[in-house]
């Protein structure tokens, strides 16, 4: 079994499978459940600024919030990345 990371921006790296959502707010037109549920998590969740200046995307895992100057599709496309090789993995084994 492997422990896989996605480079987050910085020097943050955060556990795949703790990845709860990506949000993308470079785009003006996140819903009102969007932002009601990042304000959710900010209440429960201590935020991580990789950035002051140049944010991105918010990275909302099971333990933190963070806030990253990576662009969401290139986070996912590293997400994927992950479940690819985790499916490829896995196929492998049941041979």
């Amino acid at each position: 079994m492997y422990i896989v990371f996605i480079h987050i921006g910085g020097d943050s790296v955060v556990r795949a499978k703790e990845v709860v959502a990506i949000i993308d707010v470079s785009n003006q037109e996140v819903t009102k459940k969007a932002k009601s549920f990042i304000q959710k998590m900010e209440q429960k969740h201590p935020i991580i600024r990789i950035s002051e200046t140049d944010v991105k995307s918010i990275v909302v895992t099971t333990n933190y919030i963070y806030y990253s100057p990576i662009s969401s599709v290139t986070l996912k496309k590293r997400a994927n990345a992950f479940y690819l090789e985790n499916y490829i993995t896995q196929k492998e084994t049941q041979k």
